[in-house]
């Protein structure tokens, strides 16, 4: 199904805040800066491939073949919907190191 400019402007803003506010509030409680920059991979395996997380160990081959073939298949839009949320998860890391330097304790 075809996304509209409206759908796909919503959808980046969406995506991006999202992970944003979750890469903030799990930087402020783990106290690691790039946290939620390092699992947003293992998220988008979650959003875009549709086969169980343990056929990776079980069936290794098939399952990165399926998520290769998946991965080539995204339309533009979905990628940039994608690439927007790992904009989120960057800007929160830039964001707590921003707030650590100037002094708050609690980021």
């Amino acid at each position: 199904m075809p996304f509209s400019i409206i759908q796909l402007m919503i959808s980046i803003l969406l995506f991006f805040v999202l992970f944003f506010g979750i890469g903030f509030i799990l930087n402020m409680l783990l106290r690691m800066t790039w946290i939620m920059t390092c699992i947003y991979p293992i998220v988008v395996i979650f959003i875009v491939d549709n086969i169980p997380f343990i056929t990776y160990f079980r069936e290794p081959e098939e399952a990165f073949q399926t998520l290769g073939t998946n991965l080539r298949s995204l339309a533009p839009a979905d990628i940039t919907v994608l690439l927007s949320g790992l904009a989120g998860t960057i800007l929160a890391g830039f964001t707590m190191k921003a707030l650590r330097k100037r002094g708050y304790r609690m980021f």
